[in-house]
């Protein structure tokens, strides 16, 4: 899972080498499964949203 872009591809050079993974933090335990991330934010904008909010300069 995740976004990898390596050199070579046909994308803006800022972009080359980086890497970016969102996943789920999942607990699991004998009577079930809980997910500990569900409210963290996964889609680009509403992380975009919520970088620009908790920027520290």
């Amino acid at each position: 899972p995740g976004l990898y872009i390596t050199a070579g591809k046909d994308v803006d050079q800022r972009w080359h080498n980086i890497g970016i993974r969102i996943e789920d933090d999942v607990l699991v335990t004998s009577t079930g499964a809980e997910v500990l991330t569900g409210d963290v934010p996964k889609r680009p904008a509403d992380i975009e949203a919520l970088m620009a909010t908790e920027r520290v300069n």
